[in-house]
């Protein structure tokens, strides 16, 4: 039993030695090194390779990728604004969080250090290339401190050392067939890139420290009908518009030759950057490819939601205006991701037979701010100290929380100012969305590392009016009096 006691202890110790001290989300540094990124690397002389060589074999798949959010997570300057705060504020060890998904080779290899794209080479600048998803060999989610997937929880395996010296390996979701890899790299089937876990490594973005899940959207996907009716991430996201439709109203998976490298979303501000800089690069082909996923971008989120408009009479008359907002083909909550930074709300006018305005609200003003009391979609973050904040490095947890699941709704009210006594009232409805407030987005691209200079790239001179998309616009008229 003295044995047995004494050896429990020293196991114990020796395990102490490799956890961090939480007794909620113990950190093992030895088996995650690159912590707070959970990336994990088979190293080998099995280097990785820039999209461009995987193009040369894979032209189509090249051209579906290349601007795509993917091909433009780690250029993305609202990206490069955030990382570059986030190092002032915590060090430039912090950031490998961020950059263990933007540009995952980049991190492991310890190319980037520090925010910016100078000095850097093509498979750093790459971002989420061919060559990240296709060398994933696994996952670690259940041994991450939240046993969730989180911060890049995969492991990397671009191939592997042998006694004719190092092979490239690639992995995805076919079966190896004669000729695969044509004796560049060999093929290896994976399960893996079948399944939602395959993206769920970087779609679930945790605070480096607290472990609080800052962004989401996988777990909004699981505990959702979606999973349930097995459609999947990729079956959203990597098709196009058409079969996107087809997936969200019917539940049926796309078939084999209908998936696409387009990995297509809701950041369509993105797109819109991507687009000014080929034009200013005099690239019009890039253009026309960014301008097409721009506009698929756009065409999703005008397809995700409905709105319903309904009265609510009392004794007097027309009482209040309901709003429904219905989240009808988004796999996951409406919105996601940053939802702490996103906004997704209503704009609403109700007129009068004379058509006075009698209810308003979710106004712009001329530089681009919502009036108060706007009716939003989203969360409000605070830190450890309960208080409002919306860095990420800052927020531990939310003071609120108002985002809508699939398939479900939410009801705002809205009262009438002196509302007539008589004929009709007109209602107008739009649900609107951006990728952030107004003055967020001009505080992260006013601190983009300084070999990002917007006017030389983008043709930027000051930072635009952010663009907004109309989701939905319904009208409807109902009478003054039952």
């Amino acid at each position: 039993m003295k044995t047995m006691t004494c050896w429990l202890v020293l196991t114990l110790g020796a395990t102490g030695t490799a956890l961090a001290g939480s007794q909620v989300f113990d950190v093992d540094r030895e088996f995650y090194p690159y912590y707070p990124s959970l990336i994990k690397w088979n190293k080998s002389g099995a280097e990785f390779t820039p999209p461009e060589v995987c193009g040369e074999c894979h032209p189509k798949q090249f051209e579906e990728w290349t601007g795509s959010v993917h091909a433009l997570a780690f250029h993305d300057p609202v990206y490069q604004g955030e990382l570059n705060l986030a190092v002032k504020a915590v060090g430039h060890e912090i950031s490998r969080q961020c950059e263990g998904c933007h540009s995952a080779a980049g991190m492991v290899t310890g190319e980037i250090k520090k925010p910016g794209l100078e000095g850097l080479s093509p498979m750093a600048l790459a971002g989420v290339s061919c060559d990240i998803c296709h060398s994933i060999s696994g996952v670690t989610h259940w041994q991450t401190p939240s046993h969730e997937p989180e911060n890049g929880s995969m492991i990397l395996t671009p191939g592997e050392d042998t006694k004719d010296g190092p092979v490239l390996i690639k992995h995805g979701p076919l079966a190896p067939f004669e000729g695969c890899g044509e004796d560049f790299h060999q093929c290896k089937e994976s399960t893996l890139h079948l399944r939602a876990e395959l993206c769920a490594s970087c779609h679930q973005v945790y605070h480096y420290d607290a472990h609080f899940p800052l962004e989401a959207t996988y777990l909004e996907w699981k505990h959702g009908p979606y999973a349930q009716k097995e459609i999947l991430c990729q079956d959203c996201h990597m098709v196009d518009t058409q079969t996107f439709l087809r997936s969200a109203d019917t539940f049926k998976r796309p078939e084999q030759g209908e998936y696409h490298h387009y990995f297509n979303g809701a950041n369509y501000l993105l797109y819109f950057l991507a687009e000014q800089a080929a034009k200013k690069a005099g690239d019009e082909k890039l253009a026309a490819n960014v301008q097409q996923k721009y506009q698929m971008s756009v065409d999703r989120l005008k397809a995700a939601a409905d709105l319903e408009i309904t009265p609510v009479y009392g004794d007097r008359g027309l009482k209040e205006i309901k709003v429904r907002v219905r989240n009808i083909r988004a796999g996951h909550n409406l919105p996601t991701s940053l939802t702490n930074v996103r906004q997704m709300w209503l704009e609403i006018t109700a007129k009068d037979a004379k058509g006075n305005v009698i209810a308003s609200s979710g106004k712009l003003d001329e530089k681009g701010h919502l009036e108060e009391y706007t009716r939003l979609f989203n969360s409000d973050g605070m830190g450890d100290d309960f208080h409002f904040a919306i860095d990420p490095w800052v927020v531990t947890s939310f003071s609120r929380h108002d985002t809508i699941p699939p398939k479900g709704y939410k009801d705002v009210y809205y009262g009438l100012n002196s509302p007539p006594a008589a004929g009709d009232v007109t209602i107008e409805a739009r649900l609107r969305y951006r990728q952030a407030d107004q003055g967020v987005a001009e505080k992260l691209l006013a601190n983009v590392p300084p070999d990002m200079n917007l006017e030389a790239i983008y043709g930027i001179k000051e930072v635009p009016t952010l663009p907004i998309v109309d989701m939905v616009v319904k009208t409807a008229s109902f009478a003054a009096t039952k």
